[in-house]
C-alpha cells in the first residue's frame, strides 16, 4: 500500500540558536560579565578538592576501587591529551579537563546517578564562577552522560571524558589488602591491569586503549565480563570524534 502524504505544508527545518543575540535579548543589552573559566582555576578550587575527597570517602565506605585526585587527575589529563592530540579546539581541551576533574563529584550524595548528582553539583559551581551558561550546559552534559549506564557522547568534551574515564583501569586503584583472594571482579581485574594507555591516532583516526593485565591474578576473559559495556561506550565516544577504537590487551589486538 501506498503511504500517504502528510497532510498541511512541509514543516520549515528550525534555524540553529545564535547564542549572542539570544544572550543580547535577555540581558536587554547589558554585559552580563561572563568569563572563561580555565583547567588550572578548577584544579586547584578549594572546594572542588574538599569534594572530591568527599566522594572518594563516601565509595571507600562501600568498598569501591578509588575515585580520588589520583583517579581525578588521570581522567583529566586524558580527556586533555585526546582533545590536543585529535587537534580539537583549545577551548574543547580546557572543559573537557574541567569536566574531568568534576565528573565524580556527585559520589558524595550516592552512587546511584551520580553522573547527574555530579553534573548539578557542578552548575553550581561553575555558575558561581560566572562562567558562559553555554559552557556549562557543555560541561554539564558531559558530566551527566559519562556514565555506561545511560550516558552517550554528545560533544567532543563528552566524548573525551566518556574514553579517559573508562580507560583508567589500574592495580593503583585497589584498596583491598588482599586483592589476590577477594571475591570482587572489579577488585581483581583492576589489580591485574598493570598499565593502561591510551594512544591517538590522528591521520589513521584510531585511538587505542593498550592495557598489559597479569593473567595469573585475572583471566581476559573476566576484563570482558565487567567492562564490555565500557568498551561499546568507548567505541560510540571514538566514533563521535571521527575515530574508530580499538583494544589492545598483552599486545594483542581484540577490538
Amino acid at each position: 500500500m501506498a503511504q500517504v502524504p502528510p497532510q498541511g505544508s512541509p514543516q520549515r527545518p528550525k534555524r540553529p540558536i545564535d547564542a549572542e543575540k539570544l544572550r543580547r535579548k535577555m540581558s536587554g543589552g547589558r554585559v552580563l560579565g561572563y568569563r572563561k573559566v580555565s583547567f588550572q582555576e578548577i584544579h586547584k578550587d578549594a572546594e572542588v578538592l574538599a569534594l572530591i575527597e568527599g566522594a572518594d570517602r563516601s565509595l571507600a565506605a562501600i568498598g569501591f576501587t578509588d575515585h580520588g585526585i589520583r583517579h581525578i587527575a588521570r581522567v583529566s589529563n586524558r580527556a586533555m591529551l585526546i582533545c590536543r592530540e585529535l587537534g580539537l579546539a583549545d577551548r574543547d581541551r580546557e572543559l573537557s579537563g574541567i569536566a574531568g576533574y568534576l565528573h565524580d563529584i556527585g559520589n558524595c550524595v550516592h552512587r546511584q546517578a551520580h553522573a547527574q548528582s555530579s553534573a548539578l553539583i557542578a552548575y553550581q559551581i561553575l555558575t558561581r564562577k560566572k562562567m558562559d551558561p553555554l559552557e556549562v550546559a557543555i560541561v554539564m552534559g558531559a558530566i551527566g552522560n559519562h556514565d555506561e549506564g545511560i550516558g552517550e557522547p554528545i560533544s567532543n568534551p563528552s566524548a573525551a571524558l566518556i574514553l579517559a574515564d573508562k580507560s583508567d583501569v589500574l592495580r593503583s586503584r585497589v584498596r583491598s589488602t588482599t586483592p589476590l583472594l577477594t571475591r570482587d571482579i572489579h577488585d581483581r581485574v583492576n589489580f591485574a591491569s598493570t598499565d593502561s594507555q591510551i594512544a591517538v591516532d590522528r591521520e589513521g583516526h584510531l585511538i587505542t586503549l593498550n592495557l598489559s593485565i597479569d593473567t595469573r591474578v585475572s583471566p581476559v576473559m573476566e576484563y570482558f565480563e565487567i567492562f564490555l559495556g565500557r568498551m561499546a561506550m568507548c567505541r560510540r565516544a571514538a566514533n563521535f570524534l571521527n575515530c574508530d577504537f580499538s583494544l589492545v590487551i598483552n599486545g594483542t589486538p581484540l577490538l
